[in-house]
């Protein structure tokens, strides 16, 4: 496999891209990419086709020498269009073990070696007996990071968090975990940024938390730049970074999933019917801007990566005066 100046390391990809008005739907190769028809996918659209996804029908085409583009020229926006957005929290034991002991050390009564060994034992218990915690998300939200992420003026603490989303192929409903790879298409990059002071209900603390407020203002689900198909893509133990300004912020492994990709996709389609297209979030690595207590600023620039993916850039504006 070559890797593009993009990031991407598989054979092949989707994307989509800008064409004037309108979006088009594109197949990347290395460094170039060509428009792709309904009648070149076998397909009414990219949904329908992650619905049956005939990749050697991409490969095929991926050969072929005609109407290639340099990547560079062309404006890539969220390489998907879901219907559904389910996110899974609280997903890596790394990431949960250090919001508890932030806690818990606040209890001069355990220091800060037994507060790490008791939320150790909580994250593994919860691991073996628990179930994956869902919410969802507005699949408005989603968008390439060719838009801006304009933070709302509300709040001074919107916060990054860059994920491995997976893209739902077949439909899944009430699969076990032995079959719900089967249902997978692909993988691509979201950042899940989140307002952390509208999380918990201030007016009726026993609603908990208030994951529409905090999670679904325009633009916050970056996605993108490519889907890649998941016969390219080994998610067991894949390196999810997130720089920001240049610093390094998140810098996690997949490996660290207290439930894996079989188990989400199992737990959350005895709800629901999982759509091809839809997304399914995994969760994010430690490192988010509520532990360093630095948030998202006007001007600063958030770099995501996943090994194989491609590379993600966002950049923050504050918001303007309403008019």
């Amino acid at each position: 496999m070559t890797t593009s100046s993009h990031g991407l390391t598989a054979p092949f990809a989707l994307a989509r891209f800008r064409d004037g008005d309108s979006v088009r739907l594109g197949l990347v190769a290395g460094d170039r990419i060509r428009a792709v028809s309904d009648d070149e996918l076998g397909a009414a659209g990219l949904n329908a086709f992650l619905a049956h996804p005939d990749w050697d029908r991409l490969r095929a085409l991926a050969a072929e020498q005609g109407g290639w583009m340099p990547l560079a020229d062309v404006v890539l926006t969220a390489p998907v269009e879901p219907r559904q957005v389910v996110q899974a929290g609280a997903n890596y034991r790394e990431h949960v073990i250090e919001l508890v002991v932030a806690g818990l050390t606040q209890d001069p009564s355990r220091s800060p070696e037994e507060a790490r060994e008791f939320a150790a034992k909580m994250m593994d218990d919860r691991r073996a007996n628990g179930e994956p915690y869902f919410f969802l998300g507005l699949p408005t939200v989603v968008v390439g990071d060719d838009v801006p992420l304009v933070l709302p003026g509300y709040s001074e603490v919107h916060d990054w968090e860059l994920e491995l989303a997976v893209v739902i192929g077949t439909e899944a409903f009430r699969v076990s975990r032995e079959d719900a790879l089967n249902h997978v298409a692909g993988y691509t990059i979201v950042n899940d940024v989140t307002t952390r002071d509208l999380v918990f209900r201030k007016d009726m603390k026993e609603i908990g938390t208030d994951w529409f407020r905090s999670k679904n203002a325009p633009g916050f689900l970056p996605t993108g730049p490519f889907l890649v198909p998941a016969p390219f893509v080994a998610g067991e133990d894949l390196t999810v970074r997130l720089d920001l300004n240049g610093d390094t912020m998140q810098n996690g492994s997949t490996s660290d999933l207290l439930f894996d990709i079989p188990a989400l996709i199992s737990a959350a389609s005895q709800t629901t019917a999982l759509l091809p297209g839809d997304l399914l979030l995994t969760g994010s690595p430690p490192g988010n801007g509520q532990h360093w207590k630095r948030f998202l600023r006007d001007g600063d620039v958030m770099t995501g990566s996943i090994s194989g993916l491609g590379t993600q850039v966002v950049r923050c504006l504050a918001e303007g005066p309403a008019v």
